[in-house]
């Protein structure tokens, strides 16, 4: 008979999530010899390795894969029990986990805020990280909520849209297309570009409303964060297509220019997103109402 502790399975899901000792510790709040314990324990208790060392990196075992399986199903489904007995008990508190891609970071904190205060009680763990890693999160049934530009086509993901996402033609305020009142889409065809990577929503905007228009856009680099297009922009290197809602303070301060290009703004919207079979706690659910009741196209000015 198995003998191990939820603490320990606890433990060796966020190793095997991460396939890291030292991340895992960090968000279970231990020290790193306080997991690798943890981990020595289960494997005694199974009678099998879990990972094995291969240079510098860890990987699961073939009884390691098989408990990842089975320790996901546990977890989720304790996290439904705390949720039910929350609800039974009529509380207002609990925790809410919310993953967003990394655009949505320049307005996520504000909503947040404005959440809090209305829920004192409710805790929320907060991961900003690419799509690729925000979908990851989704499939793993990691986190509660997510909030992305391009939720995927799949049966398994319910997504809801709850505000307009405009993107846009940015310069530097000394290019020469900045100093023009109306730039007509073909002159783009002469520019340059700093773009985002290959798969990121925006980059998939972009691509498609210059095929519409049978023109190649000229990249002249791939950057993977706003950021550094931002930058990229400003020292005079190229043209940027980003979201107006990454750009405000640049724009607010003079540091970009934004273009009046004909096509544009492109239009998009973000969505909150989650598995559709998860029950969604009473944090979870009252996030996403709040998301829904009250953001709208003019919220973010």
């Amino acid at each position: 008979m198995l003998n191990f502790t939820l603490r320990q399975l606890q433990v060796f899901e966020k190793v095997a999530s991460h396939l890291n000792y030292s991340r895992a510790a960090e968000e279970l709040y231990l020290s790193q010899p306080a997991v690798s314990m943890q981990i020595k324990q289960l494997e005694a208790h199974i009678g099998l390795p879990l990972f094995e060392q291969m240079g510098k990196k860890i990987f699961l075992t073939e009884a390691g894969r098989e408990l990842f399986h089975y320790s996901r199903n546990i977890a989720q489904q304790l996290t439904e029990m705390e949720t039910v007995f929350n609800q039974m008990k009529g509380l207002e508190q609990g925790k809410l986990t919310l993953s967003v891609v990394n655009t949505a970071n320049y307005f996520t904190p504000q909503l947040l805020a404005d959440f809090c205060q209305q829920h004192p009680n409710i805790n929320v763990i907060l991961h900003v990280a690419n799509r690729d890693a925000v979908l990851k999160r989704l499939a793993e049934n990691s986190t509660d909520l997510a909030i992305m530009g391009q939720p995927p086509e799949d049966s398994d993901i319910s997504s809801e849209r709850f505000m307009d996402n405009p993107l846009v033609v940015i310069a530097a305020p000394n290019h020469p297309l900045a100093q023009l009142e109306h730039v007509k889409f073909t002159q783009l065809a002469q520019e340059q570009f700093l773009s985002r990577e290959l798969g990121s929503g925006t980059r998939s905007a972009m691509e498609r409303v210059f095929a519409k228009h049978r023109i190649q856009p000229r990249i002249r680099m791939e950057m993977e964060t706003n950021e550094a297009i931002k930058q990229a922009v400003r020292a005079g290197m190229g043209l940027g297509i980003l979201s107006q809602h990454s750009i405000e303070l640049e724009l607010e301060t003079h540091r970009l220019a934004l273009l009046n290009v004909e096509h544009f703004p492109l239009l998009r919207h973000w969505f909150v997103a989650h598995r559709t079979q998860k029950r969604l706690s009473s944090a979870a659910l009252a996030f996403k109402e709040f998301l829904l009741a009250q953001i709208s196209p003019a919220a973010l000015g």
